[in-house]
């Protein structure tokens, strides 16, 4: 998060100069009065709509498809609230809001929700009761129960950041939460309880932590862990506008004082911790060369392979300084490729506000995409991937550009909403300045999310916010996780806002295209959950890429089960599967609209129906004639 000003730096004295205002380096003075802070990028146009409301929080039709209906207050999510620091966000550490994990943590084969809480000093020093983190169980029927007391999830400390993974193979999913402070690992003990073994594990660490995220980096079928470090914020020296901390000067947001940071305060590094096998974890970040030296102010990090090696590299979005993007050598260490992949900054050559960052294969080439939030007057970015990790900056020609530069950005992903082969983008937004409504910026401190729509071509459009549906919800929104809540085949957003209830929008998108879902279990070589697989359908005349991920959006953790829009045909294709241990196999899918689970080495080992139903008899016979039909073209290796 950043209010980073956007001047071009002339002199080194105007660097010195600038760098103490903390919030930014700032423009030129203005006619204002002062200078004039913003994005990293220049002043975007105030756009308003037809009833003079900025464009976050207006532009709604009246009549339209229905998407996502807002089920927040009947699931039972929105008998929860956020809380972090104080009202009026004088503070960084107030201002950035925490994520959302999509976790199935008693494998009851319904995926449940951890959502992190905040805190406030007075909490922190005893004084109020903290903000408890939540852990809702699914009920099977559209309601979620809190159960995180029972589990022993709570967390109340200051969190941000959580992914879920499983790092002790034992086929249940653990859960890793980030905070200003201590950090957590909450191991899952079977039973809906869970231990937090962060201290034995050695992954506390004790300042800021952000974006975390699993991974088997090298090969050894153990999940390590890296978490990125955002400001080292010391409560003792607080850094108010104004005040000795920042040098006495005055943080500034195009004219106005705000918080003050990133920018001017020091950074925390990075960490990637190996996974030792028996419950611990080393530090190598050092050895690695992923320990951030520079101390850039890293959010969002996920393990990926980017460049189809095999091999899971690194992503990390980070607050106005360039992003890395780290190639994994294979041999325990990575190259910072970030700026020859053309990652590190945006087709200006500037880099921006990074906050959430998701990855998907947008256009079906086989490579995957990246799609990265920031600071509002500034347009969210859009990485095509050229193949073997270098990326263009195609955001203006995908038409996600100017309809993004009002809005500041957090959670994001690649999701197909109507299920017809091409992953749309759905982005989170919520300004940082709760003010930010009362002046004319064009912009507001609650901000509606924004669907766009896949044209197949390269190209996006902007789906229509209809009045009362979840696209018009005007949210302060941050951390927002994807999935399939309801085991029908759609793609469900929930999003934690920054001091409010929680928000589930289901999809309710009325189309009647079909689907395959996969969850991947790994054998002996391949972490439990097969964290870092990659898999290819190809079924309705395309090839789709999805990946398994842990970590991603704005410190969040997704549903990790591969999700497949077919559009409208009846034969489900052939999953080719990329295991983490190397090995390869070709799956044939008996019949669409299913939920299979797929073992490595084994196969199908078992199947759902749409709506989380037993499969019947004549769905089974139709599994048979889906074999047959598929046999002709089925590669050697496949599994039935």
């Amino acid at each position: 998060m950043s209010a980073n000003g956007g001047i071009r730096v002339r002199s080194l004295g105007m660097l010195l100069l600038c760098l103490p205002l903390a919030l930014s380096a700032q423009q030129p003075i203005s006619g204002m009065g002062g200078p004039t802070g913003n994005s990293t990028g220049a002043a975007a146009p105030v756009i308003l709509d037809a009833q003079h409301r900025p464009i976050t929080a207006g532009g709604f039709v009246s009549s339209g498809p229905v998407i996502f209906r807002d089920i927040s207050k009947s699931s039972g999510l929105a008998a929860w609230k956020h809380q972090m620091g104080k009202a009026d966000k004088q503070l960084i550490l107030d201002a950035d809001g925490s994520g959302v994990g999509l976790i199935d943590y008693d494998n009851d084969g319904w995926l449940d929700i951890y959502m992190v809480n905040g805190s406030t000093f007075d909490a922190l020093d005893g004084k109020t009761t903290p903000p408890h983190a939540a852990l809702f169980h699914n009920n099977h029927d559209g309601t979620f129960t809190d159960v995180a007391a029972k589990a022993g999830v709570t967390n109340d400390r200051w969190g941000y950041g959580v992914a879920i993974g499983d790092f002790d193979n034992d086929g249940w999913p653990d859960i890793a939460v980030t905070n200003w402070g201590k950090n957590r690992l909450y191991h899952n003990n079977h039973d809906g309880t869970f231990t937090d073994v962060a201290e034995r594990a050695g992954m506390q660490l004790g300042n800021w932590s952000a974006g975390v995220t699993w991974g088997d980096y090298d090969g050894d079928g153990r999940l390590d862990l890296f978490i990125s470090g955002y400001i080292h914020f010391d409560r003792a020296h607080l850094p108010y506008s104004g005040n000795k901390e920042v040098g006495y000067a005055q943080c500034l947001f195009r004219g106005e004082v705000g918080m003050c940071g990133p920018r001017g305060l020091k950074g925390e590094p990075d960490h990637l911790f190996h996974n030792n096998g028996d419950g611990t974890f080393t530090d190598v970040s050092v050895k690695a060369g992923v320990s951030d030296p520079q101390r850039y102010y890293g959010f969002t990090s996920i393990f990926v392979d980017l460049n189809d090696d095999g091999r899971p590299d690194l992503l990390v979005a980070n607050d106005s300084t360039p992003s890395y993007l780290y190639l994994n050598k294979g041999d325990g260490t990575f190259e910072d490729d970030s700026y020859a992949s053309g990652f590190a900054v945006n087709k200006d050559g500037r880099e921006v506000a990074s906050m959430g960052l998701g990855v998907g294969d947008y256009d079906n080439d086989g490579r995957l995409d990246i799609v990265d939030t920031d600071f509002s007057d500034d347009y969210k970015v859009l990485y095509h991937n050229d193949g073997d990790a270098v990326f263009t900056d195609v955001s203006y020609p995908a038409g996600i550009a100017l309809p993004t530069r009002p809005f500041l950005g957090w959670g994001d992903g690649f999701i197909d909403y109507d299920n017809d082969g091409w992953p749309d983008i759905f982005l989170v937004n919520g300004h940082v300045y709760p003010d930010a409504g009362e002046h004319n910026w064009g912009t507001t401190y609650a901000e509606r999310p924004l669907l766009f729509r896949n044209l197949h071509n390269g190209k996006f459009a902007l789906a229509p916010a209809v009045e009362g549906s979840g696209l018009a919800d005007v949210i302060p929104g941050r951390g927002a996780a994807f999935g399939d809540l309801f085991n029908d085949g759609k793609i469900d957003v929930v999003i934690n806002p920054i001091d409010g209830p929680a928000v589930l929008l289901r999809n309710v998108n009325p189309d009647a295209h079909h689907w395959v879902e996969l969850k991947l279990v790994g054998g002996a070589k391949s972490p439990k959950d097969a964290i870092g697989a990659r898999v290819f359908l190809r079924a309705n005349g395309m090839k789709q890429r999805e990946d398994v991920m842990s970590g991603g959006s704005y410190l969040s953790s997704n549903d990790q089960r591969l999700h497949f829009g077919l559009g409208d045909a009846i034969d489900a294709g052939v999953a080719q599967i990329h295991w983490p241990s190397g090995r390869q196999e070709t799956v044939r899918l008996p019949a669409v609209d299913r939920i299979y689970t797929i073992t490595e080495g084994r196969g199908i080992s078992s199947q759902i129906c749409s709506g989380g139903r037993p499969c019947v008899a004549s769905e089974q016979h139709a599994r048979l004639r889906s074999q047959t039909r598929l046999s002709d073209e089925t590669p050697k290796e496949t599994i039935r």
